[in-house]
C-alpha cells in the first residue's frame, strides 16, 4: 500500500521505490535529514498513485520492482510529467542496461551497492538542475481532491495529467482553492483577480469561469460549481455537489 501524503507542502518531495525495506529506509532516512520529504512505495502501482497524488519534485527508482519494472513506471512517470527528475537505481551494471534506463528517461543511474552519500549527492544535483531544491522550500503547493496546483512554477495537474491555464485562468484557480468549499462572489473574484479594474456589470467572470471549467471539469467529475445568485465555489468531486 502506497503512504499517504504528508502535510509538509513546502517542502521538497521525494518518492523512494524500492521493495527492498532496509534500503528504502535507509534512503527515507538520509532524504528526512536533508530536510526534504520522503515518500515510499514498494511497486510500480503504489508509486505511479503517489506520484498523481503528492506531485514529487523527484523520484528515486528501483530497476526491479515486484509488478512493474522500474523502466515501465520510468516510461509512465516521463508521460505524465516529462520535466520530473528520477535517479534510477540498479544492480544492473552492464553497459546496455544502463542504456536502457537512460533512453528510458532516467535523469541519472546509480548501481548497487552504492554509497549513501552517492545518491544524495546526485539526488541535490538533480533537484539543482530542476530549479526544485530552491523552489520547493518556499512553493506553496495547493492540492484539492486529485487537482494540485504549485504556485511558483505556475503548473496544474488534476489526477496526474498536466493542465495548460492562460496567466488569469492560473490566478483564478488559484483564488478559488485558497478558498475551497467557500462561496465567492463575483465582486470578490473581480477585486482579487482583477485588481477591481472592471466593474461587476460585464461578464467576465462567467467567461473565465467557463473557460476554466472546460479544462479542469471536462470529461471528469465536476469540481467548480455556481451558486445561483451568490458567485462560484470549488470543491473536491468527492465531497459532492
Amino acid at each position: 500500500m502506497p503512504a499517504a501524503c504528508g502535510t509538509r507542502r513546502s517542502a521538497v518531495r521525494v518518492l523512494i521505490v524500492d521493495d527492498e525495506p532496509e534500503l528504502t529506509e535507509l534512503l527515507s532516512w538520509a532524504v528526512t535529514e536533508t530536510g526534504w520529504q520522503p515518500f515510499r512505495a514498494n511497486d510500480g502501482q503504489s508509486a505511479l498513485t503517489l506520484a498523481r497524488s503528492c506531485a514529487p519534485h523527484a523520484v528515486v527508482l528501483d530497476w526491479m520492482l515486484p509488478d512493474l519494472d522500474g523502466v515501465h513506471v520510468l516510461r509512465r512517470l516521463r508521460y505524465e510529467n516529462a520535466h520530473l527528475p528520477v535517479l534510477m537505481l540498479t544492480a544492473r551494471d552492464k553497459l546496455e542496461h544502463r542504456i536502457d534506463g537512460l533512453s528510458a528517461g532516467a535523469d541519472d543511474y546509480v548501481t548497487k551497492p552504492f554509497s549513501l552519500e552517492e545518491v544524495m549527492l546526485r539526488l541535490r544535483g538533480l533537484l539543482r538542475r530542476a530549479g526544485a531544491e530552491q523552489e520547493g522550500a518556499d512553493e506553496p503547493v495547493r492540492v484539492l481532491g486529485d487537482l494540485v496546483l504549485a504556485e511558483k512554477t505556475r503548473r496544474v495537474q488534476r489526477d496526474g495529467t498536466p493542465i495548460a491555464l492562460t496567466a488569469k485562468e492560473f490566478d483564478l484557480l488559484g483564488f478559488l482553492m485558497k478558498h475551497p468549499r467557500q462561496v465567492l462572489s463575483k465582486a470578490q473574484i473581480l477585486d482579487e483577480v482583477w485588481d477591481g479594474s472592471f466593474d461587476n456589470e460585464g461578464n467576465l467572470v462567467e467567461v473565465y469561469i467557463y473557460g476554466l471549467r472546460a479544462k479542469i471539469d471536462k470529461g471528469r467529475a465536476p469540481m467548480i460549481h455556481t451558486v445561483r445568485g451568490a458567485g462560484y465555489v470549488i470543491r473536491a468531486a468527492v465531497d459532492g455537489t
